[in-house]
């Protein structure tokens, strides 16, 4: 058995090799379990957790996808819950640099592999840990408003519920200014398009008007406050 797993592992390093693939750092998260830093010669440096793309990659290609639908806004203020590795940060700066930057993240460890690996300690972010509503509550208390909010709070591949409740849909739009926008980034293959679909009718009862793009695997769902079309 010993044989056979050394030569598993040695064909899995010379696919990687062959694919142009290289492990740069793989970690234990309290949150997101085991946190691998992936350097492709497709989609560059990610991180990676649950078998999918957390931060950097593909997960940063698909906000650059809803991101092109917003060019002509000059968002100034930027919430981002779900700040993972910094893909969304990276792209809101290259975007709008004028732009004010806060993110929330449950995960220090994604934060600080998005620190080392990634390039987000090279742009200004304000970096709040801990659990994303009740961060969002504290904002809420503080008076704080935002021009756009981005979330993205998946585990792996999980959704949390509590990002789904009428309680942090309403906190959020507490913090949206009168024409701001939220987007919400939802999976979308399998089980997960049911799932994303039932979610757009929750929001669409609270936002006048929901805009959709679907880059990938993936759905993003783009909500308008007041008269912010």
């Amino acid at each position: 058995m010993l044989v056979e797993f050394k030569y598993n592992t040695f064909v899995s390093k010379l696919n990687d090799f062959l694919a142009g693939r290289q492990i740069l750092a793989e970690v234990n998260s309290p949150f997101n379990g085991v946190l691998t830093v992936v350097k492709e010669l497709a989609w560059g440096t990610h991180i990676m957790a649950g078998g999918i793309t957390q931060s950097g990659g593909i997960a940063q290609d698909i906000w650059k996808t809803v991101f092109r639908t917003l060019a002509q806004k000059n968002f100034k203020s930027v919430l981002i819950v779900g700040l993972g590795g910094g893909g969304i940060a990276k792209l809101v700066n290259k975007n709008w640099p004028a732009a004010k930057i806060t993110g929330i993240e449950i995960d220090p460890v994604i934060v600080e592999l998005g620190n080392t690996y990634l390039g987000l300690n090279k742009i200004q972010v304000k970096t709040l840990i801990g659990d994303g509503l009740s961060l969002s509550e504290e904002l809420v208390a503080k008076n704080k408003k935002f021009d756009l909010i981005c979330v993205d709070t998946y585990i792996g591949q999980t959704f949390p519920k509590k990002f789904e409740s009428l309680k942090f849909l309403k906190i959020i739009t507490r913090l949206l200014t009168k024409n701001g926008i939220v987007i919400f980034n939802r999976l979308y293959y399998k089980e997960k398009v049911n799932q994303a679909l039932e979610f757009k009718k929750i929001i669409e009862k609270i936002y006048p008007h929901v805009e959709v793009v679907k880059p990938e695997a993936n759905i993003m769902f783009t909500c308008y406050n007041l008269s912010s079309r």
